[in-house]
């Protein structure tokens, strides 16, 4: 029963990963149409909303065709490594409070591991396809992996400087009174940069530069051995907004917005329980009274049943502490997951705003970027913040010097 539970719980966190994935798409297009002030998908269903299910039915029924120098079964394996990559980082995420696959105490350095092996199957794919274009592709994405990995890990520190801890989930509670944003806005916006190289997202999609590569190290790839790739590549890029969410807003914590959502529904559901009841419990009795033969005809036996049904129902509720009780645990189990949603919305919007907005970069020019530029900025920020938490003697517990 445990292991039904289990599987149970990981195909509720996937499918709608994979569904987001065909949307993210989708928006992805109409976005950058409204920012370029072009039309975008429109012909497939309503506004256009089915054009990702019917590029992934082109997909699927299109002829897989491996080219015959490669090496076949690493040319399929590539693709099916940064697929599950790419999803198994979702174990860890605090959806809400309590809800998590896996509350790992290391879920930092899951976190980091995740993100780095994913690149092994880009290299992979690269080399085994036997092709100048996808092996440059594949040396490129490696490089800049790499590279952009000491950055994203070198800020990973901060924040476990910041909260004493490598749980995901002990990071979110951290920034209950204040977002790791506000005090950290240059560590955030480098760590955005960072992750936009790791996802191969624009303007740092060197690895699958059109002018240069043709498609980089997916160019021999196609059909459904090319769909591993695509929803890899948009998985992980749902990821790291969701580690941005979680590093840097909170994660799904919003107070004010809860008592916002909080207050509208106790009062619904004291009006439903004063004129709704009783209209259900006529029903109730019309029902007992056809197939039950304890009720009789008398109208003093049917006032005095509605009474006592009324009794029994109102007595549930009848405290506004139980009510307020019963419909906080509620929307605590419930809503931190919309609220952590929207976060993500919020910085996959980011995403799509960058790549309309800024031309390629050069190769050199994305490794300057990161080995110039970015990485002594978080060394000294690194170094400042241990100096600035030890002079004031605000080191958290289990760190010493």
């Amino acid at each position: 029963m445990i292991i039904y539970y289990n599987i149970l719980e990981v195909l509720v966190v996937l499918v709608p990963i994979l569904m987001t994935v065909a949307f993210v798409t989708i928006a992805e297009r109409k976005v950058m149409a409204a920012m370029q002030r072009r039309c975008g998908p429109n012909a497939v269903g309503v506004w256009g909303i089915l054009q990702p299910f019917a590029d992934a039915l082109k997909l699927l029924v299109k002829e897989i065709i491996i080219p015959r120098q490669s090496n076949s079964l690493l040319f399929v394996i590539g693709p099916c490594i940064t697929l599950i990559f790419a999803l198994l980082g979702w174990a860890i995420i605090p959806f809400g409070e309590g809800l998590a696959i896996f509350d790992y105490e290391l879920g930092v350095f899951f976190a980091l591991a995740v993100s780095s092996i994913g690149s092994y199957g880009i290299l992979i794919s690269g080399w085994a396809a036997n092709s100048k274009y996808a092996f440059m592709g594949a040396i490129r994405s490696t490089a800049q992996l790499l590279s952009y990995e000491l950055v994203f890990s070198s800020i990973v520190l901060i924040l476990i400087i910041f909260s004493g801890s490598f749980s995901l989930t002990y990071i979110v509670e951290c920034q209950q009174a204040v977002w790791n944003i506000f005090p950290l806005m240059p560590i955030a916006l480098m760590f955005f940069i960072a992750i936009l190289a790791e996802t191969n997202r624009p303007p740092f999609d060197l690895p699958e530069a059109e002018s240069e590569l043709v498609a980089g190290f997916m160019t021999e790839h196609g059909a459904s051995i090319f769909v591993f790739f695509f929803l890899g590549e948009y998985s992980s890029l749902i990821l790291m907004s969701s580690f941005m969410s979680i590093f840097f807003l909170g994660g799904h914590h919003c107070p004010d917005l809860h008592k916002i959502i909080l207050d509208p529904l106790i009062y619904l559901f004291y009006f439903l329980e004063r004129h709704i009841s009783p209209f259900f419990i006529q029903i109730y009795e019309q029902f007992a009274f056809y197939n039950s033969n304890i009720i009789t005809t008398n109208n003093n036996h049917s006032l005095v049943l509605s009474e006592q049904l009324q009794n029994n129902y109102f007595t549930k509720f009848s405290s506004r502490d139980t009510v307020f009780e019963f419909i906080n645990i509620l929307i605590d189990k419930v809503y931190g997951s919309y609220i952590l949603g929207f976060k993500i919305i919020i910085v996959v919007f980011f995403y799509i705003w960058v790549r309309a907005s800024f031309p390629r970069f050069r190769y050199d020019q994305l490794m300057s970027l990161c080995w110039k530029e970015l990485l002594p900025l978080v060394f000294a920020y690194i170094l400042f913040t241990i100096s600035l938490f030890y002079t004031f003697d605000m080191m958290p517990f289990g760190i010493t010097f």
